[in-house]
């Protein structure tokens, strides 16, 4: 919405990454430099951040920019503690957390003496929350600005590391929809957004499975389907296999495409 994109195709990796393909007419006349500028806006954590905090800039932007459109989850509730387990000799929270602001550092330094008591990484993340919001509740109306280290954590851990290189380059290489991914053997398939909760990637199809679907529908079909021509019978394979659902996501957006075009060659004209 900030950069004025519309079109948007995601597309998973095969292993554990994801492709958003902007198919805007605009943006696909973007420089270099206004790539670079656009994706530079949206590396709110830097990749490779793990152990060395980068700045997030939350204090005093809790109405608006990332923290204002990011609502974070019931970290009790599924959320994140549901999905992360950081291991404490790898830095854990306290690796993430660095606190330039001597306000905050008043705050790690009572934490980081209390977190070896704790027996799990859910009891010192609920540590650091409650210390986190007795703080913001004791310090509304006072001169400072709040603290939010939990969310700083959430984010560091959670937000997504963007691919500087990838974005900006026009030459760079490209994985396009429905290639393999060389170490896992998965295809890359377009993302369902409205299913994304149902996506599994360690079910995605792969050429081991694919070639085994083709067989056995080849098989079963073969009489029904004799006399087809062979390109006919070709161009209706993928449609027996695991792999229809997701060429069907690329063709919707194909066609969202198509409309929003015609729309504006009839505003034009």
């Amino acid at each position: 919405e900030d950069l004025g994109v519309r079109h948007r195709l995601w597309v998973y990796s095969g292993r554990r990454g994801v492709h958003c393909w902007v198919c805007d007419d605009a943006v696909r006349k973007w420089s270099p430099a206004l790539r670079a500028a656009a994706v530079e806006y949206l590396s709110l954590v830097k990749v490779g951040a793990r152990g060395a905090r980068n700045p997030l800039f939350i204090r005093g932007h809790v109405e608006g920019g990332f923290v204002g459109a990011w609502a974070p989850p019931d970290p009790v509730e599924g959320g994140f503690v549901g999905a992360w387990a950081p291991d404490p000799a790898e830095g854990g929270i306290m690796g993430v957390w660095a606190p330039p602001d001597p306000l905050e550092a008043q705050l790690r330094e009572p934490l980081q003496a209390e977190f070896p008591k704790k027996k799990d990484s859910l009891q010192r993340w609920e540590l650091l929350r409650g210390r986190a919001e007795r703080a913001r509740a004791g310090g509304r109306g006072a001169a400072q600005a709040p603290s939010y280290p939990d969310w700083e954590v959430m984010l560091q851990f959670c937000f997504p590391r963007l691919d500087i290189n990838v974005s900006k380059g026009l030459g760079h290489l490209l994985k396009s929809p429905f290639s393999v991914h060389p170490k896992t053997g998965r295809v890359s398939v377009p993302l369902d957004l409205q299913r994304l909760d149902q996506f599994d990637p360690f079910a995605v199809p792969t050429i081991s499975s694919l070639c085994h679907e083709l067989d056995t529908a080849g098989s079963d079909g073969e009489q029904e389907d004799g006399a087809e021509t062979e390109p006919k019978r070709r161009a209706r394979d993928y449609k027996r296999t695991s792999l229809a659902p997701y060429v069907r996501v690329l063709e919707q957006f194909v066609e969202g495409l198509e409309r929003a075009r015609r729309g504006e060659r009839l505003r034009q004209s």
